[in-house]
């Protein structure tokens, strides 16, 4: 390239254009074309882009230093020119620091992370092992503390049941024979059992509603609602008297007849015991939970809503909640894995950004005689957006240019001392 031109020529142009006796070389050996896979690698990780921005930072100098003539200021710049060469060199120290970095804590993160699945899916697996537990105490505490006497209800509803299943065992022999007389064929008990079930729950949860209206009446002094309740109640124990404990006490003549000689039991006799049987169980069933229970169902049947005992608020309490434990660790973890993630984007864009940060300060340098960026960056927000970069470019420009005219005017005024409204042009 230079053969043709004279000596002094020659040099000027090797002095000028010196860049393109190495950068062929060095773009190669960055590239790695002809090295192994690794290597090649390696070398485009980590020269690559080190090899390029000093390309252009020598392209850019040679072009500084030949408008050193025509500034102002020229140590000035030439300084700055040298602190930009300083800033390239530890820009790209950083960046061969910031993979090591980064790989550092990319596998400091994956060791977090699985740590944070394990622990999770432990804490999952507690949750889910703990959570009966935990629905009982918070149906308990709900049961305790609300004014609704919820506990009764389920007694009544539950020992309907128990009584409306015995009766179902005790009456299918009897119904079985009765319908068998009636259709001629022999019916299957659990054809018979489950419908004859459903239908002695509704006797005695009525026979539960009658009772309690009977009492509301007599607490009322109502004497013809007293009379009339009382007439129906009547039925109702017959009812029950001769079709269920009736069925019911005969089930025990042979335990009768185990402990004497020549027992009977005649109807009479059934049918006071059914009585006294009715009778006490209704009793101790109504006394115990069946008078707090059977209204509240009776509201909740006719619609008319739960009315609530009058007394404190109790506090509401969850049946199905997480423990607080396992939220405060979820949110924990969440809390890590945003920070690490940016912790990782900060080790991966700042090293290689700060080496082109300094490869552009190069450049407006030679355009406008100051640095665009401030290395180095030590975080993300010291990134600033292109607005802001601009504003401050512009305000660096105006002022220096306004330092140099209050200089001319007021030599004891030093560029620091200048107010900021003063920069307005």
């Amino acid at each position: 390239m230079f053969n043709g031109n004279s000596g002094m020529v020659k040099v000027v142009l090797s002095v000028l254009l010196f860049p393109l006796f190495f950068q062929e070389a060095f773009i190669s050996f960055a590239w790695g074309a002809g090295d192994q896979l690794w290597m090649m690698l390696g070398k485009r990780l980590f020269l690559l882009l080190p090899v390029f921005v000093i390309l252009l930072g020598c392209w850019v100098s040679i072009a500084s230093l030949t408008t050193v003539l025509i500034r102002q200021k020229r140590v000035e710049f030439l300084i700055l020119l040298l602190v930009t060469w300083w800033d390239l060199g530890k820009s790209i120290v950083s960046f061969w620091g910031g993979i090591l970095k980064f790989v550092l804590n990319f596998s400091a993160a994956l060791v977090g992370l699985l740590k944070i699945t394990c622990l999770s899916i432990l804490s999952v697996i507690q949750e889910l092992l703990f959570m009966p537990f935990r629905l009982v105490r918070n149906l308990s505490q709900n049961l305790l503390s609300s004014p609704v006497p919820w506990i009764a209800v389920y007694l009544t509803l539950f020992w309907c049941i128990i009584e409306a299943l015995i009766f179902t065992y005790v009456t299918t022999p009897l119904v079985i024979d009765v319908f068998s007389n009636i259709t001629g064929e022999q019916l299957h008990p659990y054809f018979i059992r489950i419908p004859l079930f459903i239908f002695l729950l509704f006797i005695i949860m009525g026979s539960y509603a009658v009772l309690s209206t009977f009492v509301a009446a007599i607490k009322s002094k109502n004497i013809s609602s007293i009379i009339g309740i009382g007439v129906i109640e009547t039925v109702a124990l017959f009812v029950e008297v001769v079709f269920l404990y009736r069925e019911f006490v005969d089930s025990l003549v042979p335990w009768f007849a185990q402990y004497s000689e020549n027992f009977e039991l005649g109807i009479f006799g059934t049918l006071a015991i059914s009585c006294f049987a009715w009778f006490g169980i209704r009793s101790l069933s109504w006394f115990l939970f069946a008078a707090h229970g059977t209204p509240l169902l009776m509201q909740v049947i006719q619609g008319k809503g739960v009315q609530l005992f009058r007394g404190a608020e109790a506090p509401k309490v969850r049946l199905i909640s997480i423990s607080p434990e396992f939220v405060n660790k979820i949110k924990e973890e969440t809390s890590w894995i945003m920070t690490k993630g940016d912790e990782l984007l900060a080790s991966l864009m700042l090293p290689p950004l700060q080496v082109v940060a300094s490869g552009i300060n190069f450049c407006t340098l030679l355009l406008s005689g100051s640095h665009l960026f401030e290395l180095p960056f030590n975080n993300m927000e010291a990134i600033n957006d292109t607005r802001t970069l601009m504003d401050n470019l512009f305000r660096r420009g105006t002022r220096k240019k306004v330092a140099e005219k209050v200089s001319e005017k007021s030599p004891e005024r030093t560029p620091d001392r200048i107010e900021e409204s003063e920069l307005i042009p």
